[in-house]
């Protein structure tokens, strides 16, 4: 049965289309943290609900913000991906991409490497990982990311390039998602600000490592055809994602999780989110393409009023039908996601040495930053991949 204080809680849940199953994951995750740590989150309950999909609005506000949610496995070869490397950097430097315009010709000197090729054995990966750590990634966010002959002939000396070249630096990784590597960033940067004692960044990076760790934790953001579009089933993204929760986890999905669990290691440990979710991709297809070829057509979209408008998505006895032949693996998924946010939590708390929570701090008032995402939000002009 579920605990009295979830009910309560969850009373002051309000489905919010497309956003309904952040803000849940976020609230619930509150409650599998120990009693000595709780203190940092109970207070802030509603802001972490609340803040959980600022990374959703971000993508209409920061360009570089999409590939944070999703990584297209399939792009790389074939499970389990061994041949990936698991740390950023050296993802990077079997990436990167070094070139300069001459005329209407580009000309390479460095050249990202086929998966085939990715491995920290090749002959010019220590160069290549040096080039990505002393000068990519400072200039990562960069419009243009420029480097000048000298300095690349330190890393490869026998680069054919001129003194006149302007050297351009890509990565051909990013593209196709970056989340297990954001991950690792968000965790560290979490850690940094327990250690700091940095109240308000603490509870806006919780809010936010919560949105990435339950995004790692669904199918469809670990593949390139993300929203069915490969396969005739556009629209699959929020099926699964949204309507499904929507419709059933308040009244049927099992929330109790258990208690937070420290993270030996966070690399594998995020690593292992995606690849878990990603092994489901097929089902996640295959299952809604045989259903909607044996449910009777007419019954499976209906319209409903939603904010004032009239709304065409999956009939309730459709959404049921994929719910249950999936054997419920969106409930095993979200239930994944909320014991991942706790654990990714607490781990941070643990690492920078269990601080103690301040006495009656909250954070509730609405910032500039706040305002402004909220705007770029309410443009609808996204920047980068939509998943839906």
């Amino acid at each position: 049965m579920i605990a009295l204080w979830l009910i309560i809680s969850l009373l002051t849940v309000k489905p919010d289309w497309g956003f309904f199953g952040h803000t849940l994951i976020n609230r619930l995750a509150v409650y599998t943290l120990p009693d000595d740590m709780i203190g940092w989150y109970k207070p802030n309950i509603d802001y972490l609900a609340e803040h959980a999909v600022d990374p959703d609005k971000r993508r209409y506000a920061n360009r570089f913000e999409a590939v944070r949610h999703y990584i297209d496995l399939d792009q790389w070869g074939t499970f389990p991906f061994d041949h990936m490397p698991r740390y950023w950097d050296k993802a990077l430097a079997l990436n990167i991409e070094v070139f300069s315009l001459r005329g209407v010709d580009t000309i390479f000197f460095v050249n990202a490497l086929p998966p085939s090729m990715w491995g920290d054995t090749i002959a010019d990966f220590k160069a290549r990982l040096n080039l990505v750590r002393d000068v990519y990634l400072g200039k990562y966010y960069a419009d243009e990311a420029i480097i000048t002959s000298d300095s690349l002939k330190i890393y490869f000396p026998d680069a054919a390039c001129r003194s006149t070249d302007v050297l351009y630096i890509e990565d051909k990784l990013s593209a196709h998602g970056i989340v297990p590597y954001h991950l690792q960033s968000m965790q560290k940067r979490l850690t940094n600000a327990f250690r700091a004692g940095d109240y308000d960044n603490i509870m806006r990076l919780s809010a936010e490592m919560g949105h990435y760790v339950a995004d790692a934790c669904v199918p469809l953001h670990t593949t390139s055809n993300y929203n069915g579009q490969l396969t005739d089933q556009v629209g699959i993204h929020a099926f699964w994602e949204s309507r499904i929760p929507e419709l059933f986890a308040i009244d049927e999905f099992d929330m109790v999780v258990g208690t937070a669990t420290y993270i030996d290691k966070p690399v594998d440990y995020f690593w292992n989110l995606v690849l878990t979710s990603h092994k489901q991709v097929d089902s996640v297809l295959m299952i809604e393409k045989r259903l909607s070829q044996t449910f009777p057509s007419d019954q499976q979209f209906c319209y409903e009023d939603r904010n004032n408008q009239n709304i065409r998505t999956q009939c309730v006895g459709y959404a049921r039908a994929y719910h249950q032949t999936m054997d419920k693996m969106v409930e095993d998924r979200f239930r994944v996601a909320v014991k991942a946010v706790g654990d990714a939590w607490y781990t941070a708390w643990i690492d920078a040495g269990q601080p103690d929570a301040p006495v009656n701090k909250t954070l509730s008032k609405r910032t500039k930053d706040d305002e402004e995402l909220d705007a770029a939000f309410n443009s609808r002009k996204g920047k980068g991949r939509e998943h839906e």
